[in-house]
């Protein structure tokens, strides 16, 4: 489980393709002092477990799937991730639940500065919409964030200086590919809706 603050900012050094997935290797010398081998930590979002740790380099294995299923897949050398440790226990909480589980990857229809802030709209594929909510939290690239309006076929943030200095959102422009986790509590709401609806007598 993880809250959706990010802690650092790592750089990619090294992708190497393997069967059925690849090795991933980040350098993250905040990060590195405080974890250890078997660790999970959050790599934009997706939820990986520390496979080696040396120095201020972080390695994971990837698999096939979640290379298929998140913007890891795009990573380069000296591309920028969004990372945090798993919650602990009695640790502080500040964000909103995040399990670290990627439901899609969207586009970024436009990142535009309108006064202080920054305004990123984007795209929301219809079979998730139902998630989507004013107000609501959602997980852009493992950051908590709160959904400032909800149009026809996506939806707003806005990005304080703060979070656009503070996470690998600083680079992000209109085109990139984000991972988008939904709130777990939207899911678990429609969970149970289906089950009432399927047994009305319950």
């Amino acid at each position: 489980m993880f809250t959706g603050l990010i802690e650092e900012v790592g750089s990619v050094v090294m992708v190497r393709a393997r069967d059925r997935g690849a090795q991933l290797q980040i350098a993250a010398p905040h990060t590195a002092k405080k974890i250890r081998s078997g660790d999970s930590i959050a790599v934009n979002g997706c939820c990986l477990t520390l496979s080696a740790h040396r120095d201020d380099q972080l390695a994971f294995d990837l698999l096939k799937e979640t290379l298929d299923c998140t913007n890891l897949k795009l990573l380069r050398r000296q591309s920028r991730v969004n990372l945090e440790r798993s919650l602990s226990v009695g640790g502080r909480f500040g964000g909103h639940f995040v399990q670290g589980h990627i439901d899609c990857t969207s586009r970024v229809v436009a990142f535009k500065k309108s006064g202080g802030d920054h305004r990123l709209e984007i795209e929301l594929p219809a079979k998730f919409a139902h998630y989507v909510v004013r107000k609501g939290s959602i997980a852009i690239n493992g950051i908590s964030l709160t959904v400032a309006d909800v149009l026809a076929k996506s939806f707003v943030v806005w990005i304080i200086p703060y979070t656009k200095r503070h996470t690998n959102l600083d680079c992000a422009q209109a085109g990139d590919l984000l991972n988008i986790e939904f709130d777990i509590l939207a899911k678990y709401v429609e969970r149970m809706l289906s089950r009432s609806a399927s047994n009305p007598n319950h």
